[in-house]
């Protein structure tokens, strides 16, 4: 059986009242009468009515809902960041449609397309590691869609962009690993495309280079999807250990990478940190229940969501055209835990 919502002309027939009469009573027009209104607001409760958001968007020519495209809902990250976007919206009066990409260039235009074509009054987008033309985009953004990138953004659009220093933390973490007595530390990076992948590559390369250390790009391995599929991840991992010499540590850039990556080096019978060193990006709350707890470069990715949906609703209810954009940047927190324990102390330990 199919459902069937209530309609105002279901109301009408139910009352023996015309359409107009209880559409006014609805709306607390004051050409009718409190008795009839009384009525027809009763029924209404009664019976469950809501009125018809599609029919209400196409008459204010606004649907007070926003899109969400990230690659990964399950991602620690994304998910405490689409928090951060409800925690907003909701208080604002709109609702959130969440779809994801998993990495797919096609998926993420069927999803765009999707939502424009539901008539959302704004879009806040983390972009597909397959994503390298963004025509469309930029034609959403010239035809006046409010449109906020986060995370994963695109450099040559204008508009408001969220991210947190990314080479800032790449290259904190690099030196802590350098400062535990750690010299072929390795990086397993996301799709190179990506803007988060180039600033945190940067970063770590910086770090080697400021201690005296070369930069290998044998130590290298770039994961196009970004840890969720652990195949890509395990032949990035071969991929090291097969330089002379091996690894003895790992930088790791995103949040699947890095569990995954420790999950894979278990498996090979590789012992963190006594074999190898460990250190990653991650909002994961697991990293701090493995054995050993995991090092961790940890993202406000609550606040990336809150910031990012806040901007969004400035352009969305701005009544001029918005032409200073901001990219606000968000710091990463350092968290040290046993996976990138001193080499000193592990040596000391292991005799």
């Amino acid at each position: 059986m199919k459902f069937e919502a209530v309609t105002i002309k279901d109301i009408a027939k139910a009352l023996g009242l015309s359409t107009s009469t209880v559409s006014r009573a609805l709306r607390d027009s004051y050409e009718i009468s409190p008795e009839t209104k009384k009525l027809v607001l009763e029924y209404a409760e009664k019976n469950n009515y809501h009125p018809n958001p599609i029919a209400l968007s196409l008459k204010e020519r606004r649907s007070r809902s926003i899109g969400v495209i990230v690659c990964e809902i399950a991602n620690s990250f994304f998910s405490q960041t689409i928090n951060g976007i409800e925690s907003i919206a909701y208080n604002s009066g709109y609702n959130v449609i969440i779809s994801q990409s998993r990495e797919s260039a096609d998926r993420e235009m069927l999803n765009l397309q999707y939502l424009t074509s539901r008539s959302v009054d704004g879009l806040i987008v983390s972009v597909s590691a397959e994503t390298k033309d963004f025509a469309y985009f930029k034609e959403l953004n010239q035809r006046g869609m409010p449109i906020v990138f986060f995370d994963r953004i695109v450099d040559d659009i204008q508009t408001h962009k969220v991210i947190v220093d990314n080479y800032k933390g790449a290259y904190e973490a690099t030196t802590h690993l350098i400062n535990s007595g750690y010299k072929r530390i390795a990086n397993l990076s996301n799709a190179s495309v990506l803007s988060i992948a180039k600033e945190r590559l940067a970063g770590y390369k910086a770090a080697l280079s400021d201690n005296g250390l070369p930069v290998d790009e044998g130590m290298i391995r770039y994961c196009l999807h970004g840890g969720m599929i652990v195949e890509e991840v395990e032949e990035a991992i071969r991929g090291l250990f097969e330089q002379a010499p091996a690894p003895d540590a790992i930088l790791t850039s995103a949040d699947k990478l890095t569990t995954n990556c420790f999950r894979i080096l278990r498996a090979k019978g590789l012992k963190v940190p006594d074999d190898i060193g460990l250190i990653g990006f991650s909002n994961s709350d697991m990293t701090e229940l493995l054995d050993p707890p995991l090092s961790v470069i940890r993202q406000p990715a609550f606040e990336m969501g809150e910031v990012a949906t806040s901007m969004l609703l400035q352009l969305i209810e701005s009544k001029r055209p918005v032409t200073d954009f901001e990219t606000r940047i968000l710091q990463t927190e350092l968290i040290i835990r046993g996976s990138s324990r001193q080499a000193g102390r592990r040596k000391k330990e292991m005799v």
